[in-house]
């Protein structure tokens, strides 16, 4: 990073899930800067939130984010590191796993 590239939040998106598609908040936070036309990102936090499916962590089923000076797995309340090897790799992990989460929840009763 140059001395001149400031860190920014690039992106802060919520959206909620109606109960027919799964029900739950998709949260996605994502700061860094970009520098000669690349982005670089340097803090995510991606969540997927459903109080009927998860009762602890704030209803965090699942989650990936690097708080804390490295790279975890949030899922139903347990955490564990995983290797990082992009943003974009690590935002496509987390899309496919909240989706097979919400088909595999599907018609289960709260």
């Amino acid at each position: 990073m140059t001395k001149s590239a400031k860190v920014i939040l690039l992106e802060h998106e919520r959206f909620e899930i109606k109960a027919k598609s799964g029900n739950g908040i998709l949260s996605y936070e994502v700061w860094g800067y970009v520098e000669l036309a690349t982005t670089v990102v340097t803090r995510y936090n991606l969540a997927y939130i459903n109080h009927s499916v998860c009762k602890v962590d704030n209803g965090r089923v699942l989650g990936l984010d690097n708080a804390h000076n490295y790279h975890h797995r949030h899922y139903m309340g347990d955490v564990q590191p995983v290797e990082f090897i992009s943003y974009e790799a690590t935002l496509e992990q987390f899309q496919h796993e909240w989706l097979d989460i919400v088909k595999a929840n599907k018609g289960k009763k709260s």
